[in-house]
């Protein structure tokens, strides 16, 4: 069995880079106190120049950034979206980010982008789909990138694979490696009525080559019951915390990302959740 090699990410943790914080983040390296890598949506930099890229170049100097797409829509059935491609691309080797990672989903129909990230079925066809693309990506950026795992609201009636084993056979077929939301993976247990801890024990941590954790929001549905909803609105849970400090001790030190994508809070909140990542990772160290 093959496994995934992981670039250049420091093995601690990093935040989501976020406009407001662009100040923060580069007075925060003068201070010496700065996460050790950003993450970024690419899709928000696809400009040609402008601000953005003036903040992103300057950080770039100071931070190793990996870029997190949300627009490739790997698993639409006509296909890798080429347009979205094409600006990756050239925005890769404008700034060589050392990482690189998209989602199992689609989000293009025919005629149509969907403000969402769309499942898909875990069939034959669907995994046979989903290594084409995947190679066809990692072809024209002349690197591997990762896959993330879903978060789920719903189960389709059949499949031909578990989740874990579609994502694991993805990265045997294709040679990319996966990127672990264990967030994710706590939206889609509480969802789907499954267990989060045997989910996130079946992962192989050889492919894993980065980790996100976020917060979710628990609601009321309109049918009496209760559904979980990833919104990156809030801070991590205990409960993330502790399926990554689960994983940690089996995996050995990882890039782990906080994500906080909505309601988003001020730089030393965000810190303050970095360094507790960070502290998961410095006991593992430790105890290794």
């Amino acid at each position: 069995m093959s496994s995934f090699r992981s670039p250049a990410l420091p093995l601690r943790s990093g935040i989501g880079l976020k406009p407001r914080h662009y100040p923060d983040v580069l007075a925060a390296v003068e201070r010496g106190d700065a996460p050790a890598w950003a993450e970024i949506h690419p899709q928000n930099y696809f400009g040609a120049g402008g601000p953005p890229h003036r903040w992103l170049t300057a950080i770039a100097e100071q931070l190793p950034l990996s870029f997190h797409s949300v627009g490739l829509s790997l698993g639409s059935a006509a296909g890798t979206d080429p347009d979205e491609l094409e600006a990756l691309a050239a925005l890769c080797a404008r700034y060589a980010p050392a990482m690189v990672s998209d989602h199992l989903s689609w989000s293009n129909g025919p005629e149509d982008k969907f403000p969402d990230l769309l499942p898909i079925p875990y069939t034959h066809a669907a995994l046979d789909h989903f290594a084409r693309e995947v190679g066809r990506v990692q072809d024209r950026l002349g690197r591997t990138m990762l896959v993330e795992n879903p978060s789920r609201y719903l189960a389709y009636a059949e499949s031909d694979w578990s989740e874990v084993d579609f994502l694991h056979e993805l990265c045997r077929r294709s040679g990319c490696g996966l990127l672990l939301d264990i967030n994710n993976i706590e939206v889609s247990a509480f969802n789907l009525g499954l267990d989060p801890v045997s989910w996130l024990d079946a992962f192989d941590p050889a492919f894993v080559g980065e980790i996100h954790v976020a917060g979710h929001a628990v609601k009321d549905d309109d049918m009496g019951g209760r559904i979980a909803i990833d919104d990156h609105g809030s801070a991590v849970r205990p409960s993330c915390w502790a399926l990554l400090e689960r994983f940690i001790a089996r995996a050995g030190p990882k890039p782990v990302l906080v994500e906080w994508d909505t309601d988003v809070p001020e730089f030393s909140v965000l810190m303050a959740e970095a360094r507790a990542a960070d502290r998961v990772l410095a006991r593992e160290a430790l105890d290794a």
